[in-house]
């Protein structure tokens, strides 16, 4: 009878601790400590949003208190000029910018690889194909990853930068007005705007995918002084977005749901976006390839006076998710 009052319990353990929302295996019991999260809202950002929607960061004594940003080099330089701790969804480009410069930033880890990033044209501009772009006024955001795949999406094609003349555009709503009114003949963004643009062009919308299947990184960034001062919280902070991955991998539609009420998307984009994101925190050899392909490019574009590739392993900390998801690191030192 004592076994199998034992095997009992063992069973009703195993069902109360085996799912993170049922669990408080991660409560912390000491005080809580505020963490100043700086973002811009793209559906990258599934695990943070969950996160704090499934309230992890509270369980693991954080009080977590999040600022919204336009883009996520913003966000990134929000942590810069000491406005947050860590920036959540950054893509590596503003980091590549960032080495070049020598800021004290480091990555602890990433939440997410997608491919989003698309070039629409007008196609009463006389572009019907990607040679007739050049020429033709192109925007983009200049310091962020469209910046970069956009130089990279001409140059596989037979194009540089140097055959268009680049625009400058900053917000959501920039990019959508600028191709729809005629600002620009040509943008490289991100979704969903480029969604909201073919709606509102219809059939003179010309569209191409932009990063010809090189993922775009969603990264966790801090400062170097504020990650040597809190390994603890940072582990908490870590510990927090991988419950928040597990609960993504096993309740997608309510992840689902999340991401889309918090940008207000309709349900048919979510389901054409989601599986284009690989939701995971992660710190992957493939990202320091990205970062070193990204800065010779901007060496090559004369972005930068350097004409060295940074060493991109001075720019990540991996002790921390080591720690907390030990199989999600690869990185080669």
């Amino acid at each position: 009878m004592k076994k199998v009052l034992n095997l009992a319990a063992a069973v009703l353990a195993a069902f109360l601790f085996g799912d993170g929302t049922l669990s408080c295996r991660g409560n912390h019991s000491g005080t809580s400590e505020t963490i100043v999260i700086s973002y811009a809202p793209f559906e990258t950002l599934a695990l943070l949003w969950t996160a704090e929607e499934k309230n992890f960061f509270t369980r693991n004594g954080i009080n977590a208190t999040l600022r919204e940003y336009t883009t996520g080099a913003d966000a990134l330089d929000a942590v810069v000029k000491g406005e947050a701790d860590i920036a959540v969804g950054p893509a590596e480009f503003p980091l590549v910018v960032r080495a070049f410069r020598k800021e004290p930033i480091r990555v602890i880890g990433s939440i997410d690889k997608i491919e989003f990033i698309y070039v629409v044209a007008r196609k009463d501009r006389g572009i019907e194909r990607i040679s007739n772009l050049r020429g033709k006024r192109v925007g983009t955001t200049i310091g962020t990853v469209a910046e970069f795949h956009l130089g990279r999406f001409l140059e596989l094609n037979g194009l540089t930068m140097q055959d268009i003349t680049p625009v400058d555009f900053k917000t959501p709503a920039e990019w959508v007005n600028a191709v729809v009114n005629g600002d620009a003949d040509a943008i490289c963004t991100t979704q969903p705007s480029v969604n909201r643009m073919i709606e509102r062009l219809g059939a003179n919308a010309v569209v191409w995918p932009a990063q010809n299947y090189m993922p775009m990184y969603a990264l966790i960034i801090a400062g170097n002084e504020w990650i040597a001062a809190h390994p603890e919280l940072m582990h908490r902070f870590l510990k927090a977005l991988a419950e928040a991955e597990g609960h993504v991998v096993r309740n997608p539609v309510e992840a689902k749901t999340i991401v889309q009420k918090r940008q207000n998307l309709d349900a048919a984009y979510m389901e054409t976006i989601w599986s284009q994101n690989q939701y995971g925190l992660t710190l992957d050899q493939s990202l320091i390839f990205a970062m070193e392909d990204e800065a010779r490019w901007m060496i090559k574009n004369n972005l930068t006076d350097e004409r060295q590739v940074p060493n991109f392993l001075d720019y990540i900390h991996e002790d921390v998710l080591k720690a907390v998801k030990p199989e999600a690191v690869n990185i080669i030192r």
